[in-house]
């Protein structure tokens, strides 16, 4: 082990009767891995290689249910019931092997969540104000549902500290308990309404509940919102009484102190910030709920980077320093920075691809690290292979140096042709405003591994299938992408540019903008974004219901805030029907999509995203070369196996295995890319 600068990080805490070994955790959030409410291999094994990777201690199980009228809204774990504490003692077994805690977190979600599923319960709140996130109407919580919710939440506890768990902690933002703190959800005239100490009446008796129900050395946390930013809400006076309220209680052994409204679509945003926002936004926040109570604080918000984190220790803002997403992106960053070796770590650029896949009903997995939840599957560590092999690869986007990158590692020559002057494919142009900028940190980190294992780029080549044999490769690999994708509109093709067209700084900028958007993501708002900074006027088309329709929360937020901001007219519910001159303008036909009334407008430019087509070219020439005709067992790829085209034995000399990933498939995004890669590279 190497002398790390982050002197603060790296020094021993205790908490309560633990002795953590650093003050880097992993705080609790729902990845939607769990098997019917249960935390199940897969879940393990994913907390499991943060514990590998070094960090003081895991938090999981975000917002697990104690009641059956709370029921999961995003995949949480199910803690209602004794059936669970089996997996508790084998997660606690897994993880205490690595020397690290392990504590649960409780919830009962009130409001935020929805009464259509699971048992068609009705969901309750202090009070029967909507929730904006989930449009729950709540039925008001009577006492005989607090005393069975109280009951519920001790409870849980037990099922937590009969499973060897170490601790929980209390999910107040946004929540039950944190429904009745805030003015805004509670509106309450009885003993549960009113003033500070009424409101915080329900959440000391589950404190209390708790602490009867589990040993004396059980760790409790509590995850609160020290200040909600929105007027009428919890103020940050408010958030230093409330946490001094408990400090004198002696329930809590620590706070884990947050800000922002998460039950608001915009608050989620500020919530779990993107990359929009600065590093380490609630850190001051935390200091000063420190400072005020003497508890031992830890926060999550926002910190990516192990300086970030090492300042908000040393500052004395935090004694404890959440970075979740952080181990997303590399679970093996404190082992691997400790053992010196920094440019190994896979960057988190806060994409927020992660949560905003929850939010959107799915799994958690980070935008460009493909293995990370796929721990049955795939290892974190790449190994040698056993034959070294030349392996030429097509692209320089993400897909390509993905595959570079665990190829040279493996041990491989490989050489990568790229038609450009420079590495990074479309992630340049989703790098050209300025909140999204961080992105380029992708394609950096990749471009620079590369480099490092000896990878040979060759750029400014249009690979043709001769250039290809020269180099005798035993494995091909194509990551050529594909193109803007502008004649399905009738005259696009002529009349219209393209997303690249205008982020690459090619096509000047007109006066009167409409940006056409088919394809649901970042790419239009992105565009519309950078195009108005210069002072045009813009016009963001789209058929679907909304902008970015298949974007998460954490994303369409900002978009729609700078878009707004900027004065650019929004108009879902349109499609573009064609384009036709008319003067020295641009005449543009728009149908609605429900009442098909047409409406005909003159712009100075119009910029089509409809998405882009392979550029499969090369791919035809080089699959009739090819042992495999280019095509991919796919029940390989699923099962993490070798492909047979490049077992041992299976090729002839000049001739070689032929591979496609990423958009030269179909345009699927950079997280696909990845996976594309990995599932040919990681045996290769």
């Amino acid at each position: 082990m190497t002398s790390s600068p982050y002197k603060a990080l790296f020094q021993p805490f205790e908490l309560g009767h633990l002795t953590l070994k650093n003050r880097i955790i992993s705080t609790c959030h729902a990845p939607a891995y769990a098997e019917e409410g249960i935390p199940g291999e897969r879940y393990q094994r994913y907390h499991e290689e943060k514990a590998r990777g070094g960090l003081a201690m895991t938090m999981f199980g975000g917002a697990s249910s104690v009641s059956r009228d709370s029921p999961p809204s995003f995949g949480q774990l199910n803690v209602s019931d004794d059936r669970i504490i089996p997996h508790f003692r084998a997660f606690a077994d897994r993880i205490h092997a690595h020397d690290v805690p392990l504590i649960c977190q409780l919830s009962h979600a009130g409001r935020r969540t929805r009464p259509d599923g699971n048992h068609w319960l009705p969901t309750v709140a202090p009070s029967a104000l909507r929730e904006p996130a989930h449009g729950a109407m709540p039925k008001i919580i009577e006492p005989a549902d607090i005393r069975r919710i109280v009951a519920d939440y001790a409870a849980a506890a037990r099922r937590c500290s009969e499973g060897g768990l170490d601790g929980v902690e209390l999910l107040v933002s946004g929540h039950l308990i944190g429904q009745f703190w805030s003015p805004l959800a509670n509106t309450r005239s009885d003993g549960y309404g009113g003033s500070l100490e009424n409101r915080l009446r329900f959440g000391m008796e589950v404190l209390d509940a708790v602490r009867e129900a589990v040993r004396r050395d059980f760790i409790v946390s509590l995850r609160f919102t020290a200040n909600e930013f929105i007027d009428g809400g919890i103020t940050e006076e408010d958030g230093i009484a409330i946490a001094l309220a408990h400090a004198k209680s002696g329930l809590v052994d620590c706070l884990n102190v947050s800000g922002a409204a998460n039950w608001t679509k915009a608050g989620v945003a500020e919530t779990v910030p993107s990359m929009a926002f600065p590093a380490g936004r609630f850190v001051e926040l935390a200091g000063k709920v420190r400072r005020a109570t003497g508890l031992p604080v830890l926060h999550a918000a926002g910190v990516g980077d192990l300086a970030t984190a090492n300042f908000a220790v040393s500052e004395g803002h935090v004694d404890l320093i959440g970075m979740t997403r952080a181990q997303i992106a590399d679970p093996h960053m404190v082992r691997k920075h400790l053992e010196g070796k920094d440019e190994e770590i896979r960057p988190c650029v806060g994409a927020g691809y992660c949560i905003d896949r929850i939010y959107r009903g799915g799994d958690a997995l980070c935008l460009h690290n493909a293995v990370t939840g796929r721990e049955n599957t795939f290892t974190h560590d790449t190994s040698a292979a056993g034959t070294t092999r030349k392996v030429v690869i097509v692209g320089a986007g993400p897909a390509g140096m993905e595959a570079a990158r665990v190829a040279a590692e493996r041990g491989h020559k490989v050489t990568v042709l790229e038609a450009q002057s420079d590495p990074g494919g479309q992630v340049t142009y989703a790098a050209r405003i300025p909140w999204r900028q961080n992105m380029i940190g992708i394609t950096r980190w990749l471009y620079d591994r590369c480099l490092s294992l000896g990878v040979d780029f060759r750029f400014n080549i249009y690979a043709e299938a001769e250039d290809i044999q020269q180099l005798s490769p035993d494995v091909v690999i194509l990551a050529t992408g594909g193109l803007p994708e502008t004649g399905q509109i009738a005259g696009g093709d002529m009349l219209g540019n393209s997303v690249w067209d205008v982020l690459s700084g090619e096509a000047p900028l007109g006066g009167r903008v409409l940006v056409y958007d088919e394809t649901g993501g970042q790419s239009g708002p992105t565009v519309a974004e950078y195009i108005a900074s210069a002072d045009s006027q813009v016009e963001l088309v789209t058929p679907d219901r909304m902008i970015a329709e298949n974007v998460g929360v954490t994303n369409h937020a900002i978009h729609l805030r700078n878009l707004y901001a900027a004065g650019v007219t929004i108009r879902p519910d349109w499609r573009l029907i064609g384009l036709e001159r008319a003067d020295n303008r641009i005449r543009a036909t728009l149908r609605n999509e429900y009442s098909a009334q047409e409406d005909v407008q003159d712009y100075d430019q119009v910029v089509i995203e409809t998405g882009t087509v392979p550029m499969d070219d090369l791919y035809e020439d080089l699959a009739v070369l090819s042992v495999n005709a280019g095509q991919s067992e796919i029940a390989a790829l699923i099962e993490g196996r070798q492909q047979p085209a490049v077992v041992e034995g299976t090729t002839e000399p000049d001739s070689f295995a032929l591979f496609r990933i990423g958009d030269c498939i179909s345009a699927r995004g950079i997280h696909a890319a990845m996976l594309d890669a990995n599932r040919i590279c990681k045996i290769l």
